[in-house]
């Protein structure tokens, strides 16, 4: 296998032992297609110089890496689903496949699968994904990272072959199975689930191992002071991640407890969707029917799945007077979250920062603004780009008419206050700002994608907005591997 110097396996989840994890066997496929295969990761991972045949046998076949799992591994959790615990989870449809070490910063790096086949968790299910389903993940894989969203990567698509009977789409539909790319697939629920059993000691392995492998800085002390602090920094992770969902205008859709990682990243997109237009009520599952996952929701639900973390983590604590530490994590999500939201709204307006109350008040005003207008959210952005430098640009623009009225006047009279970063006055040279509506991904063109892919087997449209995103994130500065 043609590996680089820049590949460096890693074992580390194995190590955990027995009661983390089940060893399952890949599903066989009928047909192995490959769709997609993340070539800026691949070559920064040492894995770039493998031919599509290659590629197919270790992301379709699963034939493990070099020096790597010799067996997938499914792994075990529980988690609140829509806030009624269920302790049947785990790894339905995927498994852990192998393990890395990023060769910039050390990180580990765990390639995980989607549509793998069956496991001891599948209950009733086949464990197989759909080919749209797949294509719907990278499309939000790719958009967020865009957008400044700490999320998985889409490693990988390869199409399976097979015919599925879906009730939420035309049936039979075509299969793929899919490898996301993340620092960790450790959840909450992996926590909940030795909970669960009152296991502390295996809830301090779990422990031990995120410290070790993600938040090093963590100083060795008591069980309480090191769930504390870690819980600190999940929580702060978190925060940062749910601030960016907001100003990117992504709705998640189903934030269950198995759904979150202890690494803050964004993942799991099943009927995600970005926002036409500010509203708060806006939900992405049609079976999420009392808007409990809604847009203008999620940072309550981050808190209420945090809070559940905090009550896993407090088996650890034998004198109740103690979780005084755990509380106080808990309380570090406002402060961070206010902070991140301030600056990716600002970042995203391409303006430098005032004063954090101003700041605040500025962010306030624009949301009512957008709220009463119903401007589209990503065409906000772009035609604000730069504050007063895109006036003009925004006033003759596709939705010029929409910029009046008072609450207008308020946004535009706080903007006057604000200084165009360099970086965005630089941008807006860029062709892209001459074109009438900006790069965004609502469900209407992600339809649009999949019908020439669905009737045709033409992936045009879907390597077009690929390329298309990946041009407007250099343009904004987006490092692909930035530390969250």
């Amino acid at each position: 296998m043609p590996v680089s110097q820049h590949y460096h396996s890693e074992t580390a989840f194995a190590e955990l032992g027995e009661g983390f994890f089940d060893i399952v066997a890949p599903a066989r496929f009928s047909q192995r297609i490959l769709r997609f295969r993340n070539q800026p990761w691949a070559a920064r991972l040492g894995l770039g110089e493998l031919g599509d045949e290659e590629w197919i046998r270790h992301f379709a076949e699963f034939e493990p890496l070099p020096g790597n799992l010799l067996h997938p591994m499914a792994l075990r959790y529980h988690g609140h689903q829509f806030r009624s615990y269920n302790p049947d989870l785990g790894d339905g449809r995927g498994f852990l496949y192998a393990q890395l070490r990023d060769p910039a910063d050390g990180r580990l790096l765990d390639l995980g699968t989607k549509g793998s086949g069956q496991t001891p968790w599948s209950r009733s299910g086949d464990g197989r994904l759909t080919l749209k389903g797949a294509v719907r993940e990278a499309l939000a894989t790719e958009m967020l990272e865009m957008l400044g969203v700490n999320t998985s990567k889409t490693f990988s698509i390869v199409e399976t072959g097979e015919s599925l009977e879906r009730h939420d789409e035309p049936s039979p539909t075509r299969a793929a199975v899919l490898v996301r790319l993340s620092y960790s697939h450790v959840r909450f629920g992996s926590f909940q689930r030795h909970a669960a059993y009152r296991d502390t000691q295996r809830i301090e392995k779990l422990l031990d191992y995120a410290i070790t492998h993600f938040y090093p800085a963590i100083a060795k002390g008591s069980g309480a002071e090191r769930a504390a602090a870690f819980l600190r920094e999940v929580t702060v992770r978190t925060a940062r991640t749910c601030a960016a969902w907001m100003i990117a205008g992504f709705v998640h859709g189903v934030l269950n407890t198995d759904n979150m990682n202890i690494t803050g990243e964004s993942f799991d997109y099943g009927p995600w969707r970005f926002l036409p237009s500010y509203d708060p009520r806006f939900t992405a599952a049609y079976f999420d029917e009392t808007g409990l996952y809604a847009f203008g929701r999620q940072p309550e639900s981050v808190v209420w799945n945090l809070e559940q973390l905090a009550s896993s983590l407090s088996l650890l604590i034998s004198d109740g007077s103690a979780m005084d530490p755990l509380v106080d994590a808990l309380n570090a999500f406002a402060p961070a979250f206010n902070r991140a939201i301030l600056e990716k709204f600002l970042d995203r307006l391409g303006l430098q920062p005032s004063e954090d109350e101003a700041d605040a008040e500025f962010l306030a005003e624009t949301f009512s603004f957008l709220h009463a207008s119903q401007v589209g959210y990503d065409q906000f952005y772009f035609d604000w780009h730069g504050g007063v430098l895109s006036r003009t640009r925004a006033m003759t623009g596709v939705e010029r008419e929409k910029y009046s009225g008072d609450l207008f006047s308020k946004f535009e009279t706080r903007l006057q206050n604000y200084t165009p970063s360099p970086a965005a006055a630089e941008r807006l040279r860029n062709p892209y700002f001459a074109r009438p509506r900006p790069c965004s991904m609502l469900i209407d063109e992600v339809e649009w994608i999949w019908e020439a892919i669905s009737a045709k087997d033409d992936w045009t449209r879907f390597e077009k907005k690929i390329e298309d995103i990946r041009r407007v994130r250099q343009l904004y500065g987006r490092e692909l591997f930035a530390t969250p």
